[in-house]
């Protein structure tokens, strides 16, 4: 319905026609009444000489004040504009067409809140006036506020056309969205869409509507990236400005806090928002849950130092049950479970757990490291390379780990040689009497005589004798688990075990006897006769050797 400027009924009939002012915004409604011409208006000085200079303005002068103020309102000049309409309504307080024509100013200046206080007094001045509504449903739509627009366009007889009620409907539909995206989508990317086409049915430079704001924190809380978490910290900093007891705003701001890991500051955050109004549920709620939470992983933590690794895994996986949704925190409770789970060699259990805590923060190092570490302790020393080698790429100034990395890089040649063991079956931490105990078995159960019709039993029996050889001997053991043998190009007799108890350099017996050592394979080749380190068999001159030579 066009909002045409019609004649003035205050306008004294010896006033001139009406004269028609172009809309500023024709979306708001923005025209004002008036006429083409009027009197000038009186001075806005009085006269000091004069005897009634502090006589009341008459209507004839209001409606001149008027006059001007469409003249201005016509030139654009909005400011002086409302200057003018104020003074006619200062002159005519009852008025409803000088109060309507300063809304359609303020409007036109962006001052939306002025103008609804002032098109609200026309309303009550004047209910049935189809301009005054058709204004003021504007200025509700302009200012967010869809649903009162539509209750007033609903006032209007006859009702008012498809495209003056379209941009109030289109807002409350994306509104609608909006709010069922975040109540029942799984992202809050939805919501963010909707309420940026909420936003362009806004007047121009209106503000916001504070729930809007909220409902934008809330998607950016739902989406959960770190720059959402930011961008939900801003939303909830800048309804603080307005309002620093702003019981939601300071939720909105501990829950950002609470899902970037720093509890502290949420748990602040949340009293203060209960101060501010105790009967706020969702304060409650927050304030409760995260000092739970805080709670239980001190309790967990405390039974990983102690050296309780059940008793902590019980408890990180108990307050894993409080907050599902929380990243942040969920996160690192995972990465202190792998923690626990690699000490009780339950390797897959740590890896699984790093995965998942890196898929709740991608940029999670700690997670990482222990990922790979898990990975290398469980064998799999080409997989732990590969995340140590993507680890540096990422942390080049991390020295700790450079050296992690050089460190899995040895583990790695160490364990495409053979692993005594797993040889003998015992685990790397195995004790002396773990390791004699294991010898022994092993090699009754594969000793050649007992096994005549396999081929490999003496390649088996022989390499168990290698294994014994080498782990039953603190020194041997302890440059075989270091990799000193692997970093020095001369270790290579025996298979790590010279028969025995050799302990001269191999450099030296090579200045020593030259030639005479015959071929300097592992065991069983030149030096076959050497024992091939099985403690116990038959010990025999090394061919080239003096007699009685002992190794």
């Amino acid at each position: 319905m066009p909002d045409a400027m019609d004649v003035d009924t205050e306008t004294p009939s010896s006033m001139p026609g009406a004269f028609e002012i172009p809309k500023a915004n024709g979306a708001n409604g923005t025209d004002v009444d008036g006429d083409a011409e009027a009197p000038e208006p009186p001075p806005h000085k009085s006269n000091p000489a004069s005897p009634v200079q502090d006589a009341p303005p008459t209507p004839e002068q209001a409606e001149a004040f008027k006059t001007l103020g469409n003249k201005y309102y016509k030139a654009k000049e909005y400011k002086k504009a409302i200057e003018e309409y104020t003074k006619a309504v200062e002159a005519q307080p009852s008025s409803a067409t000088y109060l309507s024509n300063r809304a359609a100013a303020y409007i036109s200046a962006g001052l939306y809140i002025n103008a609804l206080d002032d098109c609200t007094r026309a309303d009550e001045l004047d209910p049935n006036n189809e301009k005054i509504l058709l204004r003021l449903a504007r200025i509700y739509t302009n200012l967010g506020r869809a649903q009162e627009a539509l209750d007033t366009y609903d006032r209007i007889q006859p009702p008012p056309s498809a495209k003056d009620t379209a941009p109030a409907k289109a807002m409350l539909q994306h509104i609608s969205v909006a709010e069922d995206a975040l109540k029942n989508g799984t992202t809050g990317s939805m919501a963010l869409h909707a309420l940026d086409q909420a936003d362009k049915l806004l007047g121009l430079g209106a503000p916001k509507p504070r729930k809007w704001q909220l409902m934008r924190g809330e998607a950016y809380l739902k989406m959960g990236n770190v720059n959402a978490l930011g961008d939900a910290q801003n939303v909830a900093m800048s309804l603080l400005r307005n309002n620093s007891q702003d019981p939601e705003a300071l939720v909105l701001r501990g829950r950002a806090l609470y899902s970037q890991g720093d509890n502290e500051k949420a748990i602040q955050h949340f009293r203060q928002a209960v101060n501010c109004d105790p009967d706020y549920r969702d304060a409650v709620k927050y304030l409760r849950m995260v000092q739970k939470l805080d709670r239980m992983k001190a309790d967990g933590n405390t039974e990983y130092k102690a050296g309780h690794w059940d008793a902590a895994i019980e408890k990180y996986t108990e307050a894993l049950e409080v907050d599902p949704l929380n990243r942040g925190t969920n996160s690192k409770l995972l990465q202190n479970r792998a923690l626990c789970r690699v000490q009780l060699k339950d390797y897959k259990g740590a890896i699984s757990d790093c995965e998942r805590a890196l898929s709740l923060d991608p940029t999670y190092t700690k997670a990482k490291k222990t990922k790979a570490s898990a990975l290398g302790q469980s064998g799999k020393w080409e997989e732990a390379v590969r995340e140590f080698k993507e680890l540096q790429e990422q942390e080049p100034q991390d020295a700790g780990i450079a050296k992690q990395l050089r460190n899995a890089e040895l583990e790695l040649k160490k364990s495409k040689r053979k692993d005594y063991y797993k040889i003998l079956g015992v685990e790397k931490d195995a004790d002396e009497n773990q390791i004699k105990k294991a010898y022994r078995k092993a090699a009754i159960v594969h000793h050649p005589d007992k096994n005549p019709d396999d081929e490999d039993a003496e390649e088996r029996f022989k390499d168990i004798g290698e294994a014994y050889e080498c782990l039953s001997d603190p020194q041997k053991r302890a440059r075989y688990d270091s990799g000193e043998d692997l970093m020095d190009p001369m270790e290579g007799f025996g298979g790590g075990g010279m028969g025995g108890g050799m302990q001269i350099d191999p450099e030296i017996l090579m200045q020593m006897f030259g030639a005479q050592m015959g071929g300097g394979g592992r065991g069983g080749g030149g030096f076959h006769s050497f024992g091939g380190g099985m403690p116990g068999g038959r010990r025999g001159a090394a061919q080239g050797f003096p007699g009685g030579f002992q190794f």
